[in-house]
């Protein structure tokens, strides 16, 4: 039997689309730790192409649409405002956000490994008091937050920053899963294309009734 080839970290790159120079440089978290971000959020359940596409749809359906994604457009918000305050309240509430916490070690790695990465920019208010809190130990610095902030602090579109955010993340769950089921690069394309078809009304949804689709930063 002619063994089908594994899907390739080009392949998978691929998926996501070719996002704009600033957005590969800023927003994409560092390959290592977006790798064992994804590896570890994957259940142990997770054992064949049925369970993997049930684990898609549990992710898109009860977490990034109703939790990441709102998520993301709030620390946008308080950020573009300048509200610290209540960007830091938004990152404690989240420790007791009981369907996150399975994400929780990684969210904060892959965070603050990009809050790191946006030092250069301390003249930013919000860069520099989100950063000063996460090492006093009075922030966690998740990754959805740090994502919404260099949303706002780049003054990038925010629909498609929470559209790129989901296609990426589930590019990395499908990637983490196709290297240790042995999926091909196009079953693992189909299973990532049948998820990202059903992204915009999750995304409008977390933009709020009203909303400009472009919303950008002042």
């Amino acid at each position: 039997m002619t063994e089908q080839p594994t899907v390739s970290d080009a392949a998978l790159a691929r998926l996501t689309g070719d996002p704009h120079p600033l957005t590969r440089q800023l927003l994409a978290p560092p390959d290592a730790a977006w790798a064992a971000a994804a590896a570890s959020a994957l259940p142990p359940t997770v054992r064949d192409v049925p369970t993997l596409r049930g684990f898609l749809t549990w992710y898109r359906t009860e977490l990034l649409a109703p939790v990441e994604l709102p998520l993301i457009r709030r620390a946008f918000d308080h950020a573009r405002q300048y509200e610290i305050r209540e960007l830091l309240e938004l990152d404690a509430g989240l420790r007791a956000e009981a369907r996150f916490q399975p994400f929780a070690a990684a969210s904060r790695a892959v965070g603050r490994a990009q809050l790191w990465r946006l030092l250069p920019l301390r003249d930013q208010r919000p860069v520099r008091r989100y950063w000063q809190a996460v090492e006093e130990g009075r922030a966690h610095g998740w990754h959805v937050l740090v994502y919404g902030l260099v949303l706002a602090v780049f003054s990038l579109p925010l629909r498609p920053g929470l559209l790129s955010y989901s296609r990426q993340t589930l590019a990395g769950f499908v990637g983490a899963a196709g290297g240790a089921l042995r999926l091909s690069a196009g079953e693992c394309s189909r299973l990532w294309a049948a998820e990202v078809a059903l992204l915009p009304p999750a995304v409008d949804q977390a933009l709020g009734p009203g909303r400009p689709v472009l919303s950008l930063c002042r």
